[in-house]
């Protein structure tokens, strides 16, 4: 079958999706033709209308200048964080449009950002672009469809190539390479070869970009719906030896049980699995942590007798590794703390399938997960990848009984609340000592008692601090 047939389908897509949008479009068309300026709908819009993807949100681009452009759009609410890169966001109603002038940029190649250039030309506006599929406009003035660079075609074969020589185009902004990885996890698109090989040899200009825009872009490759194969374009050309070090360096190593090729295979189908529990859309904690829970391997693996590999505390590694890079990443605080606690927690489970855990471990566990134990139980689940079908069925059994016994636990107690019997005024009075150290000491060993033993009645309470004090506090301390 030609390309007729697909071209013309995925331009009544086009035109469905611009009849959808038609009151907005016809509306800030209207205002730019009435006063010369030109507009086009344009890259990721385009693109993304033409494969039936609708997007609420809405790029454009135009002759008319920023200040120009607010005049335009008087009326409606307007962002300019974007002004000194030419664009000016608008809300339209449920949309938000995002108008650019055309650019002309010019870039040093030393350093992160390129001074800004305004163009007249939508021809050069589009040259200047990362891929094909992302060089295409439409009119709203006269509907005329532009595809310089047969962007169309691209996106109906599913291959990413640049408008130009990929070395010209990433030489202008590296952080591009990490997008083509980006758009292999979020659009299905295969790389040409030559954009691969431009890559490989350039890996190593990524270091020229912010962390904070290196982030943004690892973040959306790994929220696509298969960040797998994205991963691994990062990984073979280069690119994660700088953004993400940590995940080469599992392909040198195997895990103790010498059921996976190396760990970082284990890892990407880890991440396959942990995507597959999701049931509240992509989440970005849960893939960070399934795709570093064991960074702490190669500096933990040890050969053991009878030809053994043991990987002893990774864990606690691995969750100091996870803080540093992802630190380095300009990730916020509290996506740190929690990916790298659940790469704390990720073994804590293993060895309850031998039946010793007490109501104490189990409410320790339940504890210390706090307000992410549904995100450690799909890694924990996710993070069983034997092909033993008998001890993959025994270890779900076993998490299942786990979960059952929280859900029991849960009826009796309020674990996300646990708190000592005592609080630290009664634990004062009753022991007559002003604040210090002292009643810390003593709020955390009823913290611990409430953990092993669970709830108690305050004569109990009020008994085990008195003989705790009689062991730890001085005799002639202040009544």
């Amino acid at each position: 079958m030609g390309t007729d047939g697909p071209r013309a389908a995925a331009q009544r897509r086009l035109v469905t999706e611009l009849l959808r949008l038609s009151p907005v479009l016809a509306e800030v068309g209207s205002r730019f033709a009435a006063s010369g300026h030109d507009l086009h709908l344009v890259g990721g819009s385009v693109r993304d209308a033409l494969a039936g993807r609708p997007s609420e949100d809405l790029d454009l681009t135009t002759d008319a200048r920023p200040e120009r452009v607010l005049e335009l759009v008087a009326g409606h609410t307007t962002w300019t964080t974007g002004i000194d890169f030419g664009t000016i966001g608008v809300q339209y109603g449920e949309h938000r449009l995002e108008i650019t002038t055309y650019r002309a940029d010019r870039y040093d190649r030393v350093s992160r950002k390129p001074a800004v250039v305004y163009g007249d030309s939508l021809a050069d506006d589009l040259s200047r672009r990362d891929f094909t599929i992302n060089a295409m406009a439409f009119s709203l003035h006269d509907h005329v469809f532009t595809d310089p660079f047969d962007g169309l075609t691209d996106l109906l074969a599913r291959r990413l190539r640049t408008p130009g020589a990929p070395e010209e185009s990433f030489a202008d902004d590296p952080l591009r390479m990490l997008r083509a990885a980006r758009f292999i996890s979020t659009l299905g698109v295969a790389p040409t070869p030559e954009l691969v090989e431009a890559i490989r040899g350039m890996s190593g200009e990524l270091a020229r970009v912010s962390m904070e825009r290196v982030q943004a872009e690892l973040s959306k490759l790994l929220l696509g719906e298969r960040p797998r194969p994205g991963l691994e374009f990062v990984v073979d050309t280069g690119l994660a030896d700088v953004v993400l070090p940590e995940l080469p360096a599992l392909r040198l190593e195997i895990d103790e049980h010498h059921q996976h090729k190396d760990v970082y295979a284990h890892s990407l189908t880890v991440l396959d699995q942990a995507i597959a529990l999701e049931t509240d859309g992509p989440d970005l904690v849960l893939r960070l942590a399934a795709l570093l829970h064991d960074i702490g391997k190669p500096a933990t693996r040890r050969h053991e007798p009878h030809g053994r590999v043991s990987f002893h505390h990774h864990e606690v590694v691995g969750a100091r590794l996870v803080r540093d890079r992802l630190r380095a990443l300009r990730y916020p605080g509290d996506v740190v703390r929690d990916v790298a606690q659940l790469t704390f927690l990720h073994l804590r489970f293993h060895g309850y399938g031998r039946g010793e855990w007490t109501d104490s471990a189990v409410r320790r566990y339940a504890v210390d997960a706090g307000p992410l134990l549904d995100r450690l139980h799909k890694l924990v689940r996710s993070d069983c990848t034997t092909r033993n079908v008998r001890r993959a069925r025994a270890l779900s059994a076993s998490y299942y009984a786990l979960e059952e016994r929280i859900a029991a636990l849960r009826e009796r107690e309020d674990l996300a609340a646990i708190r000592p019997d005592l609080d630290g005024n009664e634990i004062m009075k009753l022991l007559g000592i002003p604040p210090g150290r002292a009643v810390g000491d003593a709020w955390q060993f009823l913290k611990e008692l409430r953990l092993q033993r669970g709830p108690l009645a305050r004569e109990e309470a009020e008994a085990e601090l008195l003989r705790w004090a009689a062991e730890h506090l001085p005799p002639d301390r202040p009544s």
